[in-house]
């Protein structure tokens, strides 16, 4: 793929590392992203312009090399409406066609698409699912895993199934069930797409999932007709979701496999439990690594980057400090630091993902890290769940390579800073303590407060980050007004800019907005 690539992207929705952060990685490596106007993009649960973007999709192609489409934007308006709109699963498959006629029409174009196998969702929130999920939430998870076991572990289950379906109104479970029944036929449809030729990849993943469950149960219906398909080669279905564009972006510009060596944290960190994923650490880093055209090296020589993978004790927890599963002595910490700077000193490219706690970097392991030259890792990465966090650090490490614009890259690697570690792992808990009772689904009239006490806690700290790791890099930093996402404190924006201080002439690429 030439450095000047030309990448269209319809991404699950607007969120920074959704939206900016591909473009962020496209741009330093010289590749031009291209995406929808924001406001025809998904908001939240209200889904974004699906007339307007196929026609888009089919204008936008014509002088484009690959195109990487989220199938719930495309298909039903977003990720988030894709599980709450009642959209018939005729018109998301006349919607998928957009597709096949594009690559008709454009038939070197590489398409690649990803689909989000429906989520059975941790917590009763009412906004990102169905509204009755907020009342009917733990019913429903109770519903899937009895579902789930009984179908693997035949009649022994019954009973508890019985239970779990009688517990629930008939209208709410037909309806939940309904909407995964259309978004699974979705997803067989691109199957279809991928053994004909249309689509040059395919990830199908799963969303905050666990080991049993209908997303598990989805999944054997998915993989079983790829095997009657025969288009594993091509296909990769695995725990994730955010993360993909930067996945898929990295396996189209650099399409060769890319060998890694991978650094855990403690010696049995393959072995660590995930919260949100069905396998363990280990098997989660390999399928992560597969999906962005990567495979595991025998050595650290052979390796084009370190993977470095900062693993819970034995399993993750929610809240940190955790010392009974995340911080014990399964891991030496400090000595993981000392090789992360061995690396770094030897010069390895290094891209390091935190998955010991979802939603933030282990603040010791924050701590540890400031005597390093953090500025000089190839890429960072500590969101959300664990499969989030490798895709990204993945994506990073591989496209290290083919970085030719140092403050693009700068850009894109400090903003991750910024967010999972700043704002992730400490500023959101302090704002969240000046509020009065806020909720985790809808700030309502605090959002306002919220933002403003957002400003005021991170720009400091922003200052700080870059002046220790940053400035003596001849890179100047411009800095937007933070403020949240959605109404809620989960997801910050930081609109930043990084330009070379070193001259006059700036490389052209695109700004958080």
């Amino acid at each position: 793929m030439p450095s000047s690539a030309r990448v269209l992207l319809i991404p699950p929705d607007t969120r920074p590392q959704t939206l900016d952060l591909p473009v962020q990685l496209a741009a330093m490596t010289g590749a031009e992203v291209r995406v929808p106007p924001a406001d025809m993009l998904p908001d939240f649960s209200t889904p974004g312009t699906l007339d307007w973007m196929e026609n888009w999709v089919l204008r936008e192609a014509e002088d484009a090399d690959v195109l990487i489409v989220c199938l719930e934007t495309l298909c039903l308006g977003g990720m988030i409406p894709a599980r709450r709109v009642s959209d018939p699963l005729e018109t998301a498959l006349e919607r998928l066609a957009v597709l096949a006629e594009v690559k008709r029409r454009e038939p070197d174009l590489q398409i690649y698409a990803f689909g989000v196998i429906v989520r059975v969702a941790h917590d009763n929130d009412p906004h990102e699912e169905k509204p009755y999920y907020g009342q009917w939430g733990r019913e429903l998870r109770a519903y899937s895993a009895a579902f789930d076991r009984h179908a693997r572990h035949g009649d022994a289950e019954a009973g508890a199934l019985d239970a779990a379906r009688a517990a629930l109104p008939p209208e709410v479970l037909a309806d939940w069930l309904g909407t995964r029944e259309r978004n699974r036929a979705l997803h067989l449809a691109a199957l279809d797409l991928l053994a004909s030729g249309v689509l040059t990849h395919l990830c199908l993943t799963l969303d905050d999932t666990t080991p049993y469950g209908l997303a598990a149960f989805d999944r054997r219906l998915l993989e079983a007709r790829a095997d009657q398909l025969g288009v594993w080669e091509r296909l990769d279905v695995y725990p994730g979701a955010d993360e993909v564009p930067c996945t898929l972006l990295a396996r189209a510009l650099a399409p060769q496999t890319a060998r890694v060596w991978v650094r855990y944290s403690g010696m049995g960190g393959a072995g660590a439990e995930l919260i949100y994923e069905d396998r363990l650490a280990g098997e989660l880093v390999r399928a992560q690594l597969r999906a962005a055209g990567c495979v595991l090296a025998d050595t650290p020589a052979e390796a084009g980057f370190v993977l470095a993978v900062n693993t819970p004790g034995t399993r993750q927890a929610n809240r940190q400090p955790d010392f009974a599963t995340v911080d014990t002595p399964h891991r030496h910490l400090p000595a993981f630091v000392d090789a992360l700077h061995a690396d770094l000193e030897a010069g390895r490219p290094v891209s390091l993902a935190d998955i010991a706690y979802p939603n933030g970097t282990e603040r010791r392991l924050w701590t540890l890290m400031q005597p390093l030259p953090l500025g000089r890792l190839a890429g960072f990465s500590a969101w959300n769940t664990a499969g989030n966090t490798l895709g990204t650090a993945i994506a990073f490490g591989k496209l290290a390579p083919l970085v030719t614009d140092r403050a693009a890259h700068a850009e894109a690697l400090f903003a991750r800073m910024v967010d999972d570690a700043l704002y992730q792992s400490f500023v959101r808990a302090e704002v969240r303590e000046r509020l009065t009772d806020p909720s985790p689904y809808d700030l309502g009239d605090q959002r306002a407060a919220a933002e403003a006490y957002l400003r005021e806690l991170m720009t400091p700290r922003i200052e700080a980050l870059w002046e220790r790791h940053f400035a003596m890099e001849g890179l100047g930093l411009t800095l937007g007004e933070a403020h949240l996402a959605w109404p809620r404190l989960f997801t910050g924006v930081f609109p930043l800019r990084v330009q070379s201080s070193m001259t006059t002439g700036q490389t052209d690429h695109p700004a958080s907005p």
